[in-house]
């Protein structure tokens, strides 16, 4: 097809992937003039993002006191204490989330370690690399569940930040059709999503499903809904595991989540916790507009940097993670390492210990799925043997400080280990710049799954690398003008960001994203597009 019938065909066909009716795709007006603010001070600019997280303060006042939340604790303690599962299931920042809430779990009650478990659509592979257009597909969520062996029994959490991803919603489907119980959360108000998706209103009318709404309006990077909406959805899905263990282990006791969450944004907006993120933000992108890498050093909080850094790929179009022997790629800006372990050994280590659970799925298996042809023909390399070539652990890699611009970064929370920081020292002798950052902050509420030591990680990092990005120009307002259309969602929302900045009807936006693909430019293609009709 040209790429006018293209088009024609997303602007037509495709409408169930057009979202910008979603408060969760929408511009904050809290942040609408983001760029201008970081131009002008970089800690203004991270006030500016930290504003926005009080709205999921305001809803998780609310959703804590609800019966819902009530009856998602009761469903879990029930599954876990009669020897079943609870299960979560996401997609992009979703599922990573997922993964992290079962390695929570598994660190935080080890008795009870094999009761949870998580689906990430693409599986455990999509951690570290987005898996292209599978979010579109509800038949690969109920492929996953059926893999999972999920049987009644179970208790069922689909998370998705806007509340329509096929492929989460393909779960919730799958799993009720044999009489389980689901909870859905999502971000955007449930009476919008019924009236306007019809697989929407398929789950959230289904009597074995039950919803938590935790809208919070818009983000503070509009459409980027790793930030406040998967802020809402671990605040909530982690407090009530916390209640869970508590029943567990007899120790119940009157919990203040809310009052805590706000005490932690209060010490997150402190002035010396604000100069240490700005800093950050600063050196990376000095580091970036030099040609530079940067490679953060982890150990205990890796998969917290994973679902950020995993993240910034499709979100400002940089290059993924990437395997070793994909020589042709190019070097991810930002990577994460366990300088300790072998690859496959820091994987498991930062899941919790377990197994991966990649997707191993073959060409015949996409067939009898009714994949599209285009996954049919050249199915993805998702399978663990993949996954583990992705040098995570103690590989040496030359191309992360051959610039001799380069840095290497010491993560921790509080306190690093020796044999973390000599590794880490050993490895910095190699590049330009060594840097340590201490992601702690005190004191927090105490809780068995250190629920806020990980949101304060997620809250810091998620406002360094949107900083970051804000910096080196790859944000116009607060939209992230260089996002990549590698799903439906995508491509709608680029074709929304260059209709707003370009003054042009959707149509006409439309039109011209797709003729720019057609082109096979190289730069990215909302920011080519507009240049091409003349917009700045």
């Amino acid at each position: 097809m040209s790429y006018i019938e293209e088009a024609a065909h997303f602007e037509h066909n495709e409408t169930p992937f057009h979202l910008g009716f979603l408060p969760t795709e929408q511009s904050s007006e809290l942040t609408k003039n983001l760029d201008k603010t970081f131009e002008k001070s970089v800690t203004d600019g991270v006030h500016m993002l930290q504003s926005v997280d009080r709205n999921v303060l305001s809803m998780a006042e609310k959703i804590f006191d609800s019966p819902e939340f009530a009856e998602l604790v009761d469903a879990l303690y029930t599954a876990v204490s009669s020897g079943c599962r609870m299960v979560f299931s996401g997609c992009g920042a979703t599922g990573r989330l997922s993964i992290l809430l079962e390695k929570m779990w598994r660190t935080g009650v080890p008795e009870y370690a094999g009761s949870a478990a998580s689906i990430m659509t693409g599986g455990d592979y999509a951690l570290v690399k987005s898996v292209e257009s599978f979010e579109d597909y509800a038949i690969f969520g109920a492929r996953q569940v059926r893999d999972l062996k999920m049987k009644k029994g179970d208790i069922l959490v689909a998370i998705t930040e806007g509340g329509e991803t096929s492929s989460v919603l393909g779960t919730v489907k799958e799993f009720t059709s044999i009489g389980g119980k689901a909870f859905l959360l999502f971000n955007n108000p449930a009476e919008i999503l019924k009236n306007h998706l019809e697989r929407c209103r398929e789950a959230i009318t289904n009597p074995l499903v039950t919803v938590l709404d935790l809208s919070c309006g818009p983000m503070a990077l509009a459409g980027s809904t790793r930030m406040q909406a998967t802020t809402s959805e671990q605040l909530v899905v982690s407090c009530a595991l916390e209640v869970v263990a508590d029943r567990l282990y007899h120790t119940e006791k009157s919990r203040r989540f809310a009052r805590d969450f706000g005490e932690l944004l209060d010490l997150l907006s402190t002035g010396s916790v604000v100069e240490k993120i700005a800093d950050q933000i600063t050196f990376e992108a000095d580091i970036y507009r030099n040609s530079g890498k940067v490679t953060y050093f982890a150990d205990e909080y890796m998969l917290d940097l994973f679902t950020d850094t995993t993240e910034r790929s499709p979100t400002f179009m940089l290059p993924g993670f990437k395997r070793s022997c994909d020589t042709a790629l190019p070097e991810p800006w930002a990577f994460v390492r366990n300088p300790l372990y072998p690859a496959g050994e820091a994987l498991r280590r930062a899941l919790g210990n377990r197994e991966l659970r990649c997707l191993e799925w073959t060409k015949e298996d996409y067939t009898a799925m009714g994949a599209p042809e285009k996954i049919v023909d050249a199915p993805p390399q998702i399978s663990a043997e993949n996954l583990e070539q992705i040098p995570v652990g103690n590989n040496d890699i030359p191309a992360r400080y051959a610039s001799g611009y380069d840095a290497s970064v010491l993560f921790y929370f509080n306190t690093a280990g020796d044999e973390l920081r000599k590794a880490a020292e050993r490895e910095a002798e190699k590049t330009a710049f060594y840097k340590e950052i201490d992601c702690g902050c005190a004191p927090l509420a105490p809780t068995r799954l250190k629920i806020f030591e990980h949101l304060a990680v997620k809250l810091q990092w998620n406002t360094i690398s949107t900083g970051t990005m804000v910096l080196l120009g790859r944000v116009a307002g607060n939209w992230m003008s260089c996002v990549a259309i590698s799903n439906k969602k995508l491509i709608d929302r680029a074709i929304r960001l260059i209709s707003e900045l370009g003054s042009v009807d959707y149509h006409t936006a439309c039109v011209e994203l797709f003729r720019t693909v057609e082109e096979n430019s190289s730069a990215p293609a909302v920011l080519r597009t507009l240049e091409r009709i003349g917009r700045k």
